[in-house]
This record gives structure tokens, sequence and C-alpha cells, in this order.
């Protein structure tokens, strides 16, 4: 049997080996994922076809709702579900190694913001237990066990005890990442104010009927005035996934040095090369090594210098995102 090692693709240092790693992972995923290897042979396209990773196809995100989306055969460590409304069909990922998920998440965060150990992380995701398998609970979980703070934890609809929290740290300047779901951080911004600047704001995206629906510039200029923050922050991640992108500002987002964001064009699936500014994003998750790592979402991007900025789901796809977790 083929055989990779997952842990070498955190040690990939520029784009020629993240194209080779990419190449290595394709023939692997082709080889040993079913549901791959047929999505690609309906495509007619041949493993000894692929030589660039412009050449490399990529399976909808709508299969990991239909099909157990697994390279080799497993019994799952983890298993992640999206989130979704009654009636909504899931997302399933099922998790062969849960130290390569971890390693993704540390090494990711890490690469864009220092040691986790250094921060106090605050949550304000309201009803999130009632989520069994949502994806940013683990990774918030994890991110928490990580730190050495003591003051890290999960608030739900208690803004009164968050804002005096926030105060604390921030007298105290203490490093302090406040993740929040979109809904949540607006309710605490109607009734409290504060001035920490070194506050880092995590807005997780999404309304979902609780209020209505805002332009990220409106948006961002509501959350900066409220934490008196320069900037909000955002993760680009999703149950089907293990690695996350990160956003400092403006909502545009850079990716680690094993995963990459590209964009499609809408009226040509299989055109995704360099040339199109405005499209579809396309994933490559290289630590997705026992799932599949090329992935076409269905949410729209536009190319910029620094990033990808993400501009919001296709019309035809069905509302979800982690944020739904909360509800």
């Amino acid at each position: 049997m083929e055989t990779l090692n997952p842990f070498s693709i955190f040690h990939i240092r520029d784009d020629a080996e993240f194209e080779q790693s990419a190449l290595s992972v394709f023939r692997f995923q082709f080889a040993h994922n079913t549901t791959y290897r047929s999505y690609c042979q309906l495509l007619n396209i041949k493993k000894e076809d692929i030589h660039h990773l412009e050449d490399i196809p990529f399976l909808p995100i709508s299969f990991f709702k239909t099909h157990a989306v697994k390279t080799t055969t497993f019994t799952p460590a983890l298993t992640f579900r999206s989130s979704g409304t009654t009636g909504m069909q899931q997302s399933r990922h099922l998790i062969k190694d849960a130290i390569i998920y971890q390693t993704s998440l540390t090494e990711g965060f890490r690469f864009f913001y220092g040691n986790p150990s250094d921060y106090t992380f605050l949550a304000l995701l309201p009803n999130y237990l009632e989520q069994k398998h949502s994806s940013l609970v683990y990774m918030m979980d994890s991110l928490m066990r990580q730190s050495h703070s003591k003051e890290s934890g999960y608030y739900l609809y208690n803004h009164e005890d968050l804002y005096k929290k926030l105060i604390q740290l921030r007298d105290n300047k203490q490093k302090t990442i406040l993740w929040g779901v979109t809904f949540a951080l607006l309710d605490f911004a109607e009734n409290y104010t504060l001035d920490f600047p070194e506050l880092i704001v995590f807005e997780t995206g999404g309304m979902k009927g609780r209020r209505k629906e805002m332009v990220k510039e409106e948006l961002y200029a509501t959350l900066r005035k409220a934490f008196g923050v320069p900037d909000i922050h955002s993760e680009y991640g999703m149950c089907e996934l293990l690695s996350q992108a990160y956003s400092k500002g403006g909502n545009i987002f850079a990716t680690p040095p094993w995963m990459k964001l590209r964009l499609r064009n809408e009226k040509d699936p299989l055109d995704s090369s360099d040339s199109v500014s405005t499209g579809v994003i396309n994933v490559i998750d290289l630590a997705n090594i026992y799932s599949c790592s090329f992935i076409a979402t269905e949410d729209l991007g536009r190319r910029h210098p620094q990033g990808i900025e993400v501009l919001g789901r296709l019309d035809h796809a069905q509302i979800r995102g982690c944020n739904l977790m909360v509800l």
C-alpha cells in the first residue's frame, strides 16, 4: 500500500515544496479514496495525467453530505458535523487521526499569532453545548487547554460577566482573544463599550435569523467602536477541513504553508488558474490527507495581493457555517 507521512506537510517551506506535496497527496487519495477516485473518473481524469498543481480536480463539498469521504479504511477517532437548521442535511467529516488535526490547528495558530499558551481565550458562543460534533467548539476547547490562563472560558448570554472579565484582563495587560458568533457580539455591543485596543476580536460570521444581516464594512465598524480595537479578525474554516485560514482585518484571508485558497471560474468549474480574480473558492488542505485535500466550496471570493477576500455564499448554496452551532 502506498503510504505518506501525514506530518511532513508541516515542514513545507515554499510553493515548490507545496506543489510536490500536493501531487503526492493527490496520488495517495486517488488510490485510496473511492469517492474521490470515482469523481475523477466521471470527469475522465486519470492519475497519470496530473503533473501540476492546477491539474488537480476538486471534490464538490456537497459530497460530504452524501458520502463517507475517507482515504484508506478506518474507524473514525472523531466525527465533525456541519451546523444546520432543522431538516437540513449535515456534512460529516470523519477524522482518522486527531493528532493531525491538533497539529494543524496549533501550528496554524502559531504561524499567525504565536503560542496559544500566551493568550486568554474567551468564547461568546450561546448554547454551544447543544452541538456535540462542532469543529469550532473542538477548536476552542483545544486552544483553551493550551492556554496557561485560568481566565479562559465560554460565555453564553452573561454579557455583564464578560464585560467585567474583559476589563480585568485589559487592566492586567493580559493578551486576550475573544471569539464570538456575530449576532452575540452585536448583542454585547448594544449594551457595553470598552477601550481595549490590544484585544483580538474574532467574528465567526452570520446572523441566522437572530438579527438583520449587515454588510461587512458596517458590521466591522460597529464592532471596532464597541471594543475599541483597530481591526476585526476572522477565521475561515469548516467542518470538512482540518486547517484554517486567518484574516487580521478586512475579511481578507491568508493561509498557513500547507493550505491554499484558489479561485475557480463560476461558469467553468474546472478553471482554477491564477488568472481568475473573482470566483468560487477551492481549498487545498494537505492536513486532510485521510479525507479529501482538494475541496470545491460554495463560497465566493476575490483575489487581493495579501490573500483572498471571502464575499459570501453562492445564491443556490444552502446556508450553513460554524456559527450555526450556537442557535
